[in-house]
């Protein structure tokens, strides 16, 4: 009897080795190695070769998007779904990307094309009961529960769907490959295949990846460079928003995120984000500030909250929230050296309400304002935004997209909006909105305590 050749995989990389090691060669991280039969080679099958040709004579073609449905879907892919390309969505367990997947299943249904639905992981009564609570109950979308890739490329072959969604591409597995489902190398493997499938007959497939504890989708790093984008579906059971985050797009930007809310009947799309963020905001509290931050081309007003105490005993608490931790410690840094508060011995907290992540600079005056503002125990007006970057000399540099920011904050209600000097200079200011413009932290202090 042959005896079956193995190798070892890192599950981080994709380095692979004859031998075991603790470590990852390539990588570096521990216990990553995992072992997997080595496939056999066969042989390459005959066919038409590709022609080489001057970029100049390639036929310009002009791809039309297929809208799902879903304003918010369709922004974070950069329009709508492009024909023939692989869409890889991630998420924790529980977030909502089955429902997600179904509600837009069944939009495009309605388009006329067919569309399959293939589930390794529920029945086809489960699905349908699902389907009935999202009313998604459209007779051109079938259902198939199959985890064979084999069997699902002959139904599509017969079905000659528009569109192919997998849930998901841990269950799904080769029959040519002897690893068990969920391996690194049917992972691999059943996403090349997905990836031919989708070129050669234009259908657009949407694949479901679990994510690992690190919040990163199970399986190698080569995953997401097959696909043409990947997507994650963020959220906590804490909250009942939801936020789609596109990490890479081949056909469009990555910096647009879509928004739902989850409901009893399925996921709704939050048109107006900043609602959503400022449901209570009508009520003066000492350590809140309001920003004006962006997410791709659109604004969002979020509130950040800081609270400032005296350190009980030994090495005083920072805590961060949906900031990074690195950015509140240089802005506490700054408030001590420049404007002579003094927070050595203080607990600080900070969070940013309704659970959302803002990472953009312009955001440092609305922390610098909470941090102030819970420190002296001052309030500040519920109808102030702020908007600017601080510098490590206690400047407030520019930002970009202010006429944009404005426009939201003006929409909302706010009545003034404290930016950056170097952002006031021909500047189209709504009617409604005051604006004061400041050079340093303490001119903004000033004008969000004594103003």
């Amino acid at each position: 009897m042959a005896k079956i050749k193995t190798r070892y995989v890192c599950h981080g990389c994709g380095y692979q080795t004859a031998k075991s090691f603790g470590r990852c060669p390539g990588c570096g991280q521990w216990g990553t190695l995992v072992e997997e039969a080595v496939p056999a080679i066969a042989p390459k099958a005959g066919g038409r070769r590709a022609e080489v040709v001057p970029i100049t004579e390639v036929p310009a073609g002009v791809e039309e998007r297929g809208p799902t449905g879903f304003a918010e879907l369709d922004r974070v892919l950069g329009g709508g779904l492009v024909p023939g390309s692989l869409v890889l969505i991630g998420g924790d367990p529980g977030v909502g990307k089955s429902t997600l997947l179904l509600q837009v299943s069944a939009c495009l249904a309605r388009g006329g094309r067919p569309v399959l639905y293939v589930s390794g992981e529920e029945s086809s009564r489960q699905i349908h009961l699902r389907a009935r609570r999202l009313n998604a109950m459209e007779p051109s979308l079938f259902v198939l529960p199959e985890t064979d890739l084999t069997a699902v490329e002959e139904v599509v072959e017969h079905l000659r769907p528009g569109f192919l969604v997998i849930d998901s591409i841990q269950t799904v597995h080769d029959p040519s490959v002897t690893s068990a489902p969920g391996s690194i190398a049917q992972v691999r493997e059943c996403t090349g295949r997905l990836l031919r499938l989708a070129k050669e007959r234009e259908v657009a497939t949407l694949i479901v990846g679990h994510a690992t504890k690190e919040g990163a989708i199970a399986g190698p790093r080569l995953l997401e460079h097959m696909v043409d984008v990947v997507v994650y579906f963020e959220g906590t059971r804490h909250h009942t928003y939801r936020v789609l985050r596109a990490v890479k797009n081949r056909f469009g930007s990555t910096n647009e995120i879509g928004i739902f809310e989850m409901r009893d009947s399925g996921l709704r799309e939050v048109r107006n984000p900043s609602e959503l963020f400022l449901p209570d905001r009508r009520s003066a509290t000492a350590g809140s500030a309001v920003v004006a931050g962006m997410e791709g081309t659109r604004p969002i007003l979020v509130e950040i909250q800081a609270l400032v105490a005296d350190a009980g005993y030994g090495m005083p608490r920072r805590t961060a929230s949906g900031i990074d931790a690195g950015r509140v410690a240089l802005m506490l840094a700054v408030l001590e050296k420049r404007c002579g508060l003094y927070l050595q011995n203080q607990d600080t907290y900070v969070n940013v309400a309704g659970g959302v992540r803002l990472e953009e600079p312009a955001i440092d005056l609305g922390l610098a304002v909470s941090l102030a503002s819970s420190f002296r125990d001052r309030v500040v007006s519920p109808l102030d935004v702020y908007i600017g970057e601080v510098g490590l000399t206690g400047e407030i540099r520019a930002v970009s997209r202010v006429e944009q920011r404005l426009g939201e904050a003006a929409k909302l209600g706010f009545r003034r909006c404290v930016i950056p000097a170097g952002n006031a200079r021909e500047l189209r200011v709504p009617p409604e909105l005051r604006i004061v413009a400041v050079e340093t932290v303490g001119e903004a202090f000033k004008a969000a305590f004594e103003g």
